[in-house]
């Protein structure tokens, strides 16, 4: 059983990918600073923060919200993943890398939220 959201594996896995992310980024035209990088970092960010903050919700519904939220930034990141490729600020394998981190985080956090959803007694 986890007790702290540290230990959510799904969490782990998006600190990670945070860190790739911010290493890629810092390499990004200086012009980029306030565009794709910002948004970027601020979606990786945002996969890891929601876990965090939906780990200490008590209410399923609110759980799961957070959880659907990483989701979303996850598939965000994608997307940056994708335009940084096109704009030739990261190699295809550092993509292709990179898509492996979030299909990994995804997958992850999906079988979290299919217990939790699962689950009968909420109260235990």
């Amino acid at each position: 059983m986890t007790v702290r959201f540290e230990d959510v594996i799904a969490w782990q896995k998006a600190r990670v990918f945070i860190n790739h992310v911010y290493r890629a980024t810092m390499e990004f035209p200086s012009e980029e600073k306030y565009g794709l990088t910002s948004q970027f970092q601020r979606a990786a960010v945002s996969i890891a923060a929601n876990i965090a903050e939906g780990y200490k919700r008590m209410g399923k519904d609110d759980k799961l919200r957070f959880y659907n939220y990483s989701q979303g930034s996850l598939e965000e990141c994608r997307c940056y993943i994708y335009l940084s490729m096109d704009f030739n600020y990261i190699s295809t394998e550092e993509a292709n890398q990179m898509i492996v981190e979030i299909e990994e985080t995804s997958k992850i956090l999906n079988s979290y939220i299919i217990a939790i959803k699962n689950k009968q007694n909420w109260d235990d």
